[in-house]
């Protein structure tokens, strides 16, 4: 198989039988072999029925229908688990991505990328509550991963295969594959691909996300700097923690007896104690990284979703 597309689909009845259409227009004359995945992330409409319907007609289109609603980042794990392509595309089902753009994205990444995100760079969307903290949230993510794009936040990329084979999405993960990937050395860039308004439905995205992503984006940092080595950062950070405690004491066993400073009512005896007791807990806390890394390596994962059923899927 060349190719596998990935649709989470969330109430998007209306435009489930578009997108589709436009999916087989898009690839017609590509001649590439290629599926169609669709994780129908617990719709509580009738886009199940609808992907029936499509799935019935044509066999390429492939149904998981998780049990209830996982979020975004779920459903896409669950279809980059079934997928059987060469290469792996996901899309958001909205048809605000263009699926005429991904053999532009095939062409880029025969050039020798193992990742190429899209970049929505005239982006159809309201500013103040989309673009500007899409913007900010870009900036902060190119900043402290290191790996710079343009708009973390566009479903439609196309990554090679065995880039997603070692990556467990959890969270919102799914925004910083392409960060994720270069852990491993993929190169990664982005393409400018169309974004259409959406014509029916409801967005499911809000500002309300941004906390979220800012938390992963912490979780991001320290998997890509200290997942194999925790007590970098721990005890680091224990460390000077010690040295600060050790100061302060001698501050004030010089007041006490150079100055007549009582001890019992100098504050810097509480801040000592305090300052050497995180310093003993932050390399604690360093060294149970150490021990919980290698179970995070060693172990088998465990899947982050449960599936209903699946249609034109046997595997």
């Amino acid at each position: 198989m060349d190719l596998t597309i990935v649709v989470p689909i969330f109430n998007e009845e209306e435009n489930i039988p578009l997108l589709c259409d436009t999916i087989r227009d898009a690839l017609t004359e590509s001649g590439l072999s290629y599926e169609v995945i669709f994780a129908d992330d617990g719709s509580i409409d009738s886009s199940f029925d609808r992907l029936k319907e499509q799935a019935r007609k044509d066999p390429r289109y492939r149904i998981i229908r998780l049990r209830r609603n996982f979020g975004q980042t779920a459903a896409m794990a669950a279809g980059f688990a079934a997928a059987s392509g060469r290469v792996i595309v996901p899309m958001d089902g909205d048809l605000q991505n263009d699926p005429a753009d991904i053999p532009l994205l095939l062409k880029k990444l025969d050039e020798g990328y193992d990742v190429v995100s899209g970049w929505r760079k005239d982006r159809r969307d309201t500013f103040i509550n989309r673009k500007l903290p899409s913007l900010l949230a870009n900036a902060l993510i190119s900043r402290m991963t290191g790996v710079h794009l343009h708009d973390y936040g566009c479903t439609l990329k196309a990554y090679r295969r065995e880039v997603l084979e070692g990556v467990n999405l959890y969270g919102e993960m799914h925004r910083f594959v392409p960060a994720l990937a270069s852990q491993v050395g993929a190169r990664v860039t982005e393409l400018p691909v169309r974004h259409h308004p959406r014509r029916h439905g409801k967005s499911k995205y809000g500002i309300s996300r941004t906390m979220r992503v800012v938390l992963d984006l912490m979780t991001v940092k320290f998997l890509l700097t200290y997942s194999t080595k925790p007590i970098q950062l721990f005890g680091k950070m224990g460390i000077y923690t010690l040295f600060a405690g050790s100061f302060t004491g001698s501050l004030m066993l010089y007041m006490k007896f150079f100055e007549q400073v009582s001890m019992n009512r100098n504050p810097l005896l509480i801040l000592t104690a305090f300052l050497l007791f995180m310093g003993v807990q932050f390399i604690v806390l360093g060294l149970l990284g150490e021990v919980n890394a290698r179970t995070y390596y060693e172990a088998q994962g465990k899947p982050i979703y449960t599936v209903r059923e699946t249609v034109n899927l046997e595997r």
